[in-house]
């Protein structure tokens, strides 16, 4: 395949080759956020000298933080590639975030953290670009097997990510960010000299910066059939689903006593599970029960994990509730391709960017929520001991999306 032309503006009809391209993109966005996973716990302690419930608090400040700033940004992230095109915006958060992982390695006070978030957010529009992208260059009975494609790239940059994290973690704590900021630089290179530009001009539309904000974005889109329906879903089950990135590793070092080394196996682990759902077996299960139907099973199977992970009292019931906890990957790109299907060609990069933000608010509440729930009740002087709490609430809120999607999606098969 020839260099893509750095002229952002002019359009080159992508192939195949293009869609290996963004799956490396979304692989190496998912290895870089798993890497530092099993070492950021030392490296709050290293810098607040503190112990670790204190830095899961700080753990869970710095995810609200990210979350805020993606909130806000996302939609105008989104809006622009409508614009201006995908290519140049993905370019453009790619070099943010490699950025944000070397700074956050020199960083020698929260306060240095908490600008590297605010930064990460601001340029945080990788996987949403990505998935523009598909949509932008598939049909749309496919879209959500790509959504799938890129959720697998996601679960395999787990499975390495993490476990890269726990073994380079040995040679300190600030190892894994300088590498991930590494691989991400590396990705910005084969973006600017491989990828093409997938919007095409007739798909574009004007740049208005007073409507690239969340809310006008998510008003605007729920004028669409069923959106609305759809993103109420998908805000209620990734409230509950943050409790993952937000407590797992404070969580299992509290109950089970874990190493870093021992998080990233299990991240690792789990990773490698949803790559084979998403990459896998999705492509097997749609076609069959639909979207509605993988929605449903996805979700139901998340519900599941999570009482597992709560009820949890050995390590092997924790690898063992991660096999439904795998199976809840199917939710993901089932709701996302149901949710393409409804709004118009020229807005895609619109819808993405208004899902990553309103996932970003759900980012916002939860965090705070799980790791203060972790703190009350994993305290030795809590007069309820029970660190696997957050589960509990997760799994809640997880059948309440369960059930609305089922009532809104009655009928539904995924067409316009």
């Amino acid at each position: 395949m020839q260099p893509a032309n750095l002229n952002s503006s002019e359009h080159i009809t992508p192939g195949p080759a293009a869609l290996v391209i963004v799956f490396v993109t979304a692989l190496m966005d998912s290895i870089g956020f798993g890497i530092m996973l099993p070492v950021l716990p030392e490296l709050l302690m290293e810098i607040n000298g503190r112990d670790l419930a204190a830095a899961a608090q700080i753990g869970g400040v710095l995810m609200v933080i990210y979350a805020a700033i993606q909130f806000c940004f996302a939609p105008l992230l989104g809006n622009l590639s409508d614009a201006i095109g995908r290519r140049p915006v993905l370019l453009i958060s790619l070099g943010v975030a490699s950025s944000n992982y070397i700074l956050m390695g020199l960083a020698e006070s929260l306060t240095v953290l908490f600008i590297g978030r605010v930064l990460s957010g601001m340029g945080s529009a990788t996987l949403s670009t990505c998935n523009a992208y598909i949509a932008d260059t598939t049909q749309a009975d496919k879209r959500a097997q790509y959504f799938g494609m890129i959720g697998a790239a996601f679960g395999l940059g787990f499975v390495i990510g993490p476990i890269i994290g726990g073994l380079v973690g040995g040679f300190g704590s600030r190892t894994p960010f300088f590498l991930a900021g590494t691989l991400l630089a590396v990705n910005l290179l084969m973006g600017l000299l491989l990828l093409p530009e997938s919007l095409k001009h007739e798909n574009r539309r004007r740049f208005i910066l007073r409507n690239a904000n969340p809310i006008s974005t998510l008003l605007r889109l729920s004028q669409y059939k069923m959106i609305l329906g759809i993103l109420s879903v998908i805000f209620i089950y990734h409230l509950g689903h943050h409790v993952l990135p937000s407590i797992w590793s404070y969580f299992t070092m509290q109950r089970f006593a874990w190493s870093a080394q021992e998080i990233g196996y299990s991240l690792g682990f789990i990773g490698l599970l949803m790559a084979l759902v998403q990459g896998l077996l999705i492509k097997k299960v749609i076609p069959r029960i639909g979207l509605r139907g993988a929605g449903i099973l996805g979700m139901s199977c998340t519900t599941v994990a999570f009482l597992g992970y709560a009820g949890a009292s050995e390590s092997w019931i924790m690898y063992l509730a991660m096999i439904p906890g795998a199976l809840g990957a199917l939710a993901g790109p089932a709701l996302n391709g149901l949710a393409s299907t409804k709004v118009d060609d020229n807005r895609q990069g619109e819808l993405q960017g208004g899902l990553a933000s309103l996932m970003s608010l759900a980012s916002i509440i939860a965090p705070p929520l799980m790791t203060q729930i972790f703190y009350s009740f994993s305290q030795a002087s809590s007069a309820f001991y029970y660190p696997g709490a957050p589960f509990l609430l997760s799994a809640m809120l997880t059948l309440i999306s369960l059930a609305v999607f089922i009532n809104i999606s009655r009928g539904q098969t995924g067409e316009k």
